[in-house]
């Protein structure tokens, strides 16, 4: 699958989200260091930066409409 660009902006494919995907699996299982690249880009993470990872993913996501609305807790009855 090629990269998308839109308006010039370069987006993400489901070749990245996967790849950083797998890259935040390999952390949370005890792999020490990860590496993660999109186009021209790479990034080193190291367990400490999961939370950097996650964001990551979170913009793959978004950039390929799969994005979902955090959920909201029960109603609450007033009354």
């Amino acid at each position: 699958m090629g990269i998308i660009r839109t308006e010039g902006y370069l987006m993400a494919t489901q070749a990245d989200l996967d790849a950083a995907r797998a890259a935040l699996n390999k952390l949370l299982t005890g792999q020490s260091v990860v590496q993660v690249q999109h186009d021209n880009y790479s990034a080193t993470y190291k367990p400490a930066d999961a939370a950097k990872l996650r964001a990551y993913i979170a913009d793959l996501e978004s950039q390929l409409g799969l994005t979902t609305r955090s959920r909201r807790g029960p109603a609450g009855v007033t009354g």
